[in-house]
């Protein structure tokens, strides 16, 4: 095969341990190779930074292992070229897994240009993103506790859930907080924390009000609603430095509202998520697939086998979902179509 790149070098990253095999070509086009061992502590990646720089390597490769790739490229960007690559895509053949073998690989395989690179965004998108995802954690567990409450208040026969359509709502968040507050609410509370129409009902409400609350289950329903508390001003934080960061992108931002079924968070996301440079997605067929909504092809013998779509547990998914949230919108146009226009 034609060879690239003269100076590269393959790494093998572990959670205590990196090996890096450099491969050097020289005037004669006579290929040198050396393997070392690094540890992962941020002395040891300066390290490995400062003999990169000696063996004059300008371009390295390495596997998505978990999150341990991420301290190795946060020490390497700007000084060399990384290249991030999909395990599963530079797999070695059987019978020669070792770390060093894998870490030999993994540089041949640079060396010729047979590694397809991962998308990396850029350092502010990629706090962004930690900051959007973190805030989908912190609304699943508001979520959660505002479950676990209902529950606790269900088993004590608080029937407030079949009066009040939200309990979580102005009055009903007023009544929760004055039970938390006293430990009991009486008619006179009542009149005080409802609002709106809900007050033609508050002879219902005071009775779905009593029930056998004990000392223990009290004390669960205040500890809940402390970290509702804690949750809420959590997301809110999260929310205004989600917004700064949105700053350089708010001409995009107002653009991506403008899609039917892309909310202010969702089009927050979808800026963290892919970015706002459109280069790494030729077309809307690559920003489906990366996403992981694409079936794969998988075809033998002229038979298509089923083969089972990624895992979605990021807010890649959402990216797709958001964007046919609009049922008339589906009737009239494709799926391609409509992620032509995210891109």
């Amino acid at each position: 095969m034609e060879v690239l790149l003269q100076n590269c070098a393959g790494m093998d990253v572990h959670h205590e341990t990196i090996v890096v095999c450099t491969l050097n070509t020289d005037a004669d086009g006579n290929v040198q190779s050396e393997v070392r061992t690094f540890g992962t502590l941020t002395k040891n990646l300066f390290e490995l930074l400062k003999w990169l720089e000696a063996k004059t390597i300008t371009h390295v490769a390495m596997e998505s292992t978990g999150i341990y790739w991420k301290p190795v490229y946060n020490i390497l960007e700007g000084y060399v070229d990384v290249t991030l690559a999909n395990a599963q895509r530079i797999k070695n053949v059987p019978g020669r897994k070792t770390d060093v073998c894998d870490a030999e690989w993994i540089a041949k395989l640079l060396r010729v240009g047979l590694i397809e690179a991962s998308f990396i965004p850029s350092e502010d998108l990629r706090e962004m993103r930690d900051l959007c995802r973190l805030r989908k954690k912190r609304v699943g567990n508001l979520t959660a506790e505002k479950n676990r409450i209902q529950k606790y208040l269900e088993s004590c026969n608080v029937k407030l859930g079949t009066v009040i359509s939200d309990v979580f709502g102005a009055s009903g968040r007023n009544l929760l907080g004055r039970l938390v507050g006293q430990g009991y609410v009486d008619a006179h509370d009542v009149d005080e924390c409802l609002k709106g129409s809900i007050k033609n009902k508050k002879e219902q409400v005071a009775d779905s009000l009593f029930g056998t609350m004990t000392p223990h289950q009290m004390e669960l329903i205040r500890d809940c609603w402390e970290h509702i508390e804690f949750l809420e001003k959590s997301i809110a934080s999260l929310e205004g430095k989600i917004d700064e960061h949105l700053q350089p992108y708010r001409e995009e931002y107002e653009l991506l509202q403008t899609i039917p079924g892309v909310s202010v968070a969702t089009a927050a996301v979808l800026i963290a998520e892919i970015g706002v440079n459109m280069d790494q997605f030729p077309t809307a067929v690559h920003l489906s697939s990366w996403a992981g909504v694409a079936p794969g092809n998988h075809e033998s013998a002229g038979k298509k086998k089923c083969e089972e779509r990624k895992r979605q547990y990021s807010r890649k998914s959402c990216i797709m979902r958001s964007s046919m949230g609009n049922r008339s919108l589906k009737k009239h146009r494709t799926f391609d179509k409509i992620l032509e226009d995210c891109v």
